[in-house]
């Protein structure tokens, strides 16, 4: 591959943070909360349009494993409170399906950008963290962004990776491992779709109390418009009645950031939600007014790198249900490994793991290459399996959670996070409130 030489130039400072936070999404808009709230100035970098990631650009405001206490109980609250969630309907969370909830897009942006103004987080969005750079300490000393103010970099004292693929650790350097074992393989990505027009769906066949039903459902619903989904498992999340949100296409093959790959994946995604309405609309009945109000602005990335930390959450424990001392977060759901090649299987499965209640130890969220730096979310350390059941909102919320209040503890001992006390923290976690 050819190459060119870009001259070295100089690049404004744009400001100096205690915590500086990349990736607005799940786990970003919470550490930045966290730690903004105990004290220390917090810079939060999104590169879209609007907090939430998934949850609002990605169209899946959507939350799986629900039950985290803390800032997530927080922000449900103050969901249904602004009237957004589908318990508004009594659609609430049973024995059948635990732990679900589903919220309108539109006001989840509102209420995000409210609680972080309230704590006092410095956002800068339409915003890219572009390089990373150390010291010969091996710490973080500074990121480079893009952005229409051009080319910036900001310094801090410690640094959160909350980006999903592991965009600042990589950018800095840090080890990392990507995909399925020996194939390098990741699950494949969806388009997202939000629908409107469907009339009611308050009542069988179609419920929100029968998960895995509703899905053969509406694949038969499909079929019998002569549309076959790329996904098996087609899904539509009720929000209220007349307004849903729809997962229903598989984008395989991706085996690791790389932009051609994410462009070409989102252009086949949406036009496949097009014709997946199309098709349901020809039915008629139920789904004569059938409409797709809007797509999603970032492509659903299910798995990307994993960042090496000074522990590997692993299959080993989820089997055994394992405990820490330093645990952060307390995990339930099990492994969602979507199809990873469609000529086996298009729907999802679990390698044969069976998964006990685990912790992930603070250790998971501490980058090894780089002291001052910590991950949240699904970029954290982790082998395959193991990222397959916490990559979900929910728990990347509890991870964003913990790791803003050690980076803000961090901060207030002039030490990095490896250093901290657990002490310090442990009384603030929702997991550790457990009788």
């Amino acid at each position: 591959m050819s190459s060119f030489h870009e001259p070295a130039r100089d690049i404004p400072e744009a400001e100096t943070s205690d915590v500086l936070i990349a990736g607005g999404g799940p786990a970003g808009i919470m550490a930045a909360i966290a730690a903004a709230r105990r004290g220390v100035r917090v810079r939060l970098i999104e590169a879209h349009g609007a907090l939430g990631g998934i949850w609002t650009t990605g169209c899946l405001p959507h939350i799986i494993e629900l039950d985290k206490g803390g800032l997530l109980a927080e922000l449900v609250g103050r969901l249904e409170e602004a009237g957004a969630g589908s318990r508004q309907a009594g659609h609430v969370p049973t024995d059948d399906a635990p732990c679900r909830c589903d919220y309108d897009v539109e006001t989840f942006k509102v209420v995000l950008d409210k609680m972080a103004a309230e704590a006092g987080v410095a956002v800068r969005m339409y915003t890219r963290v572009s390089a990373a750079y150390r010291d010969a300490g091996g710490r973080i000393e500074a990121v480079v962004t893009d952005s229409k103010s051009g080319r910036e970099a900001w310094r801090a004292r410690v640094f959160i990776d909350c980006t999903g693929d592991g965009d600042l650790a990589a950018q800095g350097g840090c080890g990392f491992d990507i995909g399925q074992p020996g194939t390098g393989l990741c699950q494949p990505m969806s388009v997202m779709a939000l629908l409107a027009g469907a009339g009611r769906f308050d009542e069988p066949p179609f419920s929100i109390r029968e998960w895995g039903p509703n899905k053969d459902w509406i694949l038969a619903e499909l079929r019998r418009g002569g549309h076959e989904p790329s996904y098996s498992r087609p899904t539509l999340f009720l929000v209220r009645n007349g307004y849903m949100i729809m997962m229903a296409n598989h984008e395989y093959g991706y085996r690791g950031p790389d932009a051609q790959v994410l462009t070409d994946a989102t252009i086949r995604g949406r036009a496949e939600n097009l014709a997946t309405v199309r098709a349901l609309r020809s039915l008629g009945g139920r789904w004569q007014n059938l409409d797709l109000l809007a797509q999603s602005a970032q492509i659903g990335v299910r798995e990307s790198r994993r960042i090496h930390g000074l522990y590997r959450v692993n299959r080993d424990d989820l089997v055994r249900g394992a405990r820490f001392p330093d645990a952060v977060c307390r995990v339930s759901f099990c492994v969602d490994i979507h199809a990873l090649d469609p000529a086996r299987n298009m729907g999802i499965d679990s390698s044969g793991v069976t998964v006990k209640p685990y912790d992930i130890p603070l250790r998971a969220l501490i980058a090894r290459d780089a002291p001052n730096l910590m991950m949240a979310g699904r970029c954290i350390s982790g082998d395959f399996f193991a990222h397959a059941s916490y990559r979900v909102t929910g728990d990347a919320a509890a991870l964003g959670e913990a790791a803003g209040l050690a980076a803000a503890a961090a901060v207030r001992r002039g030490v990095d996070p490896c250093a901290v006390p657990f002490s310090d923290i442990a009384q603030d976690l929702p997991c550790r409130r457990e009788p």
